[in-house]
């Protein structure tokens, strides 16, 4: 394929990203920005203009946020989901996608029969498939102060939302604020609770399903896949170690963060995302198990593009930008530079 322009002429958008829609004076600034961008079809983007955003939150505010683009305002006023954003037909297929796309709450009643449940078996590879699960904790405080957390509660379900295993947990070390208000855990419960030695072998045995650390690899495997929101500090609080391949975390998802650095919170991706509400009181860790794995299955069954090799750090990947000279990518067009972009974070749609 000749990527190639005859024209320099840089207001035919010669020098214009084909991603972003940023215009450069030169096309060796163009080529710079494609190098560091990471642009490629794992982002996300517009249903109306086609602009590549990094994440759904910078697509958000340029749909609806206070400075949006108002070509793309209008449209999305009418045939836009608010949920995942996706631009339909009509305003009235815009109404019946979104009663389908907002989930119904319908937590309270099976919150309200929830009790101590352990069901962590090893399956022994009959199942098939990688299996995912989620995996919520509810802190209860230590220390002279009460501000140390302590792992109180747990609890992990399965794809379905059925719950797995669900128990309180006795700390290692007293714990001198129960935080009631938030945790609804009372002395009583902790008092014969399972200890947390005994819950972190049962989560980290489930977890591998049979395969030794070392051996756990993201495809292939019997390893499950992990989802949850801030489960480095969850994992470490149970001093339960896991491969971060094999980890979902809705607080570290590009797509679903505010920035490169800066996470939203579930309470927040829930309501924006999923349409209900959740914490709005004493909070359960099955609350919070359902809202990430909604989360997890929405971000996992976008459609985007096939590739061979997805990541711009995969080792079999020679077909990107890094391995061009900057003379022959500055004779290519945005298209072509685009079509060599790969992305820099694994997208949960490679999951399907």
């Amino acid at each position: 394929m000749d990527y190639r322009y005859e024209s320099s002429d840089n207001s035919s958008g010669r020098n214009k990203c084909a991603a972003c829609f940023r215009q450069f004076n030169k096309m060796e600034h163009l080529v710079d920005h494609m190098r560091t961008s990471f642009h490629s079809v794992h982002e996300s983007k517009c249903g109306i203009c086609r602009k590549h955003c990094r994440s759904f939150e910078s697509l958000r505010e340029h749909l609806i946020g206070p400075l949006p683009k108002q070509e793309c305002k209008n449209i999305f006023n009418i045939r836009g989901c608010r949920y995942c954003l996706t631009i339909l037909e009509s305003s009235n297929a815009r109404r019946v996608h979104q009663e389908r796309c907002q989930f119904s709450n319908g937590l309270l009643a099976r919150m309200a029969t929830l009790g101590i449940r352990d069901s962590l078996n090893i399956d022994n590879g009959y199942s098939r498939g990688t299996q995912v699960v989620a995996l919520a904790c509810k802190m209860v405080g230590g220390g002279s102060d009460g501000s140390l957390d302590l792992c109180g509660r747990v609890c992990l379900i399965d794809e379905n939302e059925n719950i797995l295993f669900h128990s309180y947990i006795k700390p290692l070390i007293p714990v001198t604020n129960y935080r009631y208000d938030t945790t609804g855990i009372r002395p009583e419960y902790l008092r014969d609770a399972m200890p947390l030695r005994q819950a972190q072998k049962k989560i980290q045995d489930f977890l591998c399903n049979g395969e030794p650390m070392w051996k756990v690899k993201p495809r292939g495997g019997r390893a499950r896949i992990l989802v949850g929101h801030g489960l480095d500090h969850d994992l470490d609080r149970l001093q339960v170690e896991y491969p971060a391949v094999m980890i979902r975390d809705t607080a570290k998802y590009p797509p679903l963060m505010k920035t490169s650095k800066l996470s939203n919170s579930l309470k927040y991706l829930t309501q924006a995302y999923l349409g209900y509400d959740i914490q709005t009181g004493i909070q359960d860790p099955f609350e919070d198990c359902v809202a990430t794995m909604r989360l997890y299955t929405r971000m996992r069954s976008q459609r985007h593009g096939a590739e061979d090799y997805s990541l711009a750090s995969d080792p079999q990947n020679r077909n990107n930008l890094a391995a061009w000279r900057q003379s022959e990518l500055e004779r290519m067009s945005p298209e072509g530079l685009l079509a060599l972009s790969r992305s820099d974070f694994y997208c949960w749609c490679l999951d399907s």
